[in-house]
């Protein structure tokens, strides 16, 4: 790879994709995440609800990467922090009933740097809590799942350690050619995570409608929709080409 083309992807890492922690209960859990982020030229950190932050534990564990943590945004719900997100990726230890898209860290860095491609793409990996992960809900707001095949044996990774491998992985695509997975450019900016929100809970209302399901049972019905529209990589123009229909059906209904 030329260096302008490495210099390139390296840029496209640090624009396009954000690192989200969920209710992190250390402080320095938080300071380890954003050094070995910065470590891999990772630099945008979202912290959802952490149970203390901003703290100088925090900022002592970062050691150089404080600026990674004095540029971090906050947010009350995940949902607030991947309202703008175009595809979002979720770490898993869970055996769902629902089967999800799930992959190595190795092929989610593949897919990322395709991603990244796209013009203004905003991409989120999400990382759980330290004691139990990610709840079935959150990982239902993801498009895809990664899991790190650790050791039966043992098979608690520590945050900072399950970051660093992402993003290591993430920095060896961007310089590897093969690593670089050319998509041809697309004629409408990707939906955005709060859009496909919107298009899920709007299909959920029609389906309600014409009582196509047991409000009070769905099983796994609405996961499985859920799962549909997520893997489904959505465009702004699509989204709304799926809302259109469900509102034209909906006042046919009304008639």
């Amino acid at each position: 790879m030329s260096m302008p083309e490495k210099e390139k992807a390296l840029k496209l890492i640090e624009e396009s994709i954000k690192f989200i922690l969920v209710e992190t209960t250390h402080p320095g859990n938080i300071g380890a995440a954003a050094r070995a982020m910065k470590n891999m030229g990772i630099k945008q950190l979202g912290l959802v609800s952490p149970k203390e932050f901003p703290n100088e534990k925090a900022f002592y564990r970062a050691k150089a990467a404080t600026d990674v943590l004095e540029n971090a945004e906050v947010y009350k719900t995940l949902k607030d922090a991947i309202s703008d997100s175009h595809f979002v990726i979720g770490t898993s230890a869970r055996n769902r009933k629902v089967p999800w898209p799930i992959v190595t860290p190795k092929v989610a860095a593949e897919k990322i740097l395709s991603l990244s491609q796209q013009p203004k793409s905003k991409i989120a990996v999400i990382f759980g809590r330290e004691d139990r992960g990610l709840t079935n809900a959150e990982l239902g707001l993801c498009n895809l799942h990664v899991h790190i095949p650790s050791s039966e044996e043992y098979t608690s990774l520590n945050l900072s350690q399950a970051i660093q491998i992402l993003a290591y992985e993430i920095r060896l695509k961007a310089l590897s050619v093969e690593g670089i997975l050319e998509e041809q450019e697309w004629d409408v900016p990707l939906a955005e995570n709060a859009e496909v929100e919107r298009l899920i809970e709007h299909f959920e209302e029609l389906m309600q409608e014409i009582e196509f399901y047991k409000v009070d049972n769905p099983r796994q019905l609405l996961t499985r929709v859920r799962r549909f529209f997520k893997r489904s990589k959505l465009d702004h123009l699509e989204a709304n080409i799926f809302r259109g229909v469900f509102a034209s059906i909906q006042e046919k209904l009304k008639k």
